[in-house]
């Protein structure tokens, strides 16, 4: 069976269903990915690396993970931090904004649970997933260890995998932000950047622009997601565009990257083509932005899946 590790931040999501009531929820960029990619490839192990606190909610958010068949090993439980939580509004077209409350959060200490005999584990497996939003909240502290971490799982020889995902916000400055990207993707096997998370950053306004910008890091798989429009990508020198075909009616569009990503990388770990890949990724986040909130219900998704041919 493959194996693939997602490390990052499930946070609680709240979202308005009108002026008095509110839906709580759980989600986070990572996480939601490998809620996605389990859904559609049940047969990958798919763990989730993080931290949560020991109050009631972590428990809730402990027995969604389960639910979603996520593997919960490498859950750990902090004695006194709690999980991050965020308010989400959309506009009528789908976009949303965010008001996050996270300055406590407990996934900010994963990587001090992560000890030797946890690392050895972590080295069996296939595929180890984190994000621009994982590498952010890490404890400045802990970042080093961090890196050490990588370096023993890519010399073990677990594919690294990195997608930019950047929230400035999230960051002291850009100059941090580019410093802490440089290691990532000197270590990246695989990476699934957007257009748009480089753009303030590095000055690249095109998917060309982005391979262009990758290439001195000699990085294995590169995905350019380019919004609803295209996907390129560069695999073993061969660059290939994919045509996207966007759906009609737009009501959520958080979590779309998230839902491309876990389907994405389930596709490979089971043996598809990235062509393949790439177009069932595309019509996971295509199901997703036609529901509210950052997880989509799971017979929704499931008959959108299947119609696509998963």
């Amino acid at each position: 069976m493959n194996t693939i590790y997602f490390m990052g931040e499930c946070m609680v999501e709240l979202r308005a269903m009108s002026a008095a009531t509110l839906h709580q929820s759980f989600a986070g960029d990572v996480y939601n990915s490998a809620v996605y990619l389990k859904r559609c490839f049940p047969k990958v192990s798919t763990s989730v690396i993080t931290a949560l606190g020991q109050d009631n909610l972590s428990k809730k958010m402990r027995e969604r993970f389960e639910s979603e068949q996520l593997d919960t090993q490498y859950v750990f439980s902090h004695e006194s931090k709690v999980p991050g939580m965020y308010y989400i509004e959309t506009d009528e077209h789908g976009e949303r904004s965010f008001i996050y409350w996270r300055s406590d959060s407990a996934a900010k200490k994963t990587v001090e649970f992560l000890n030797a005999e946890c690392v050895d584990q972590l080295c069996q497996g296939d595929m180890f997933f984190f994000s621009g939003i994982s590498l952010a909240i890490v404890d400045k502290t802990s970042r080093d260890q961090f890196w050490k971490v990588l370096e023993q799982l890519k010399s073990a020889g677990v594919k690294i995998v990195f997608d930019p995902n950047y929230r400035a916000r999230l960051w002291d400055s850009a100059e941090d932000t580019k410093a802490q990207y440089h290691l990532a993707f000197n270590l990246a096997d695989v990476t699934l950047p957007g257009v748009e998370d480089l753009t303030t950053l590095y000055d690249v306004h095109s998917v060309e622009a982005v391979i262009e910008y990758l290439k001195p890091y000699q990085i294995d798989e590169i995905v350019v997601k380019n919004g609803p429009e295209s996907v390129i990508t560069q695999h073993n020198n061969t660059l290939q565009s994919h045509t996207i075909i966007p759906v009609t009616t737009v009501v959520d569009t958080t979590s779309a990257g998230d839902a491309f990503n876990g389907v994405y990388l389930g596709a490979r770990l089971s043996g598809k083509s990235i062509a393949a890949a790439v177009q069932l990724g595309a019509k996971a986040a295509g199901a997703v932005i036609q529901q509210p909130g950052a997880i989509a219900p799971k017979d929704v998704f499931q008959h959108a899946m299947v119609e696509a041919g998963i």
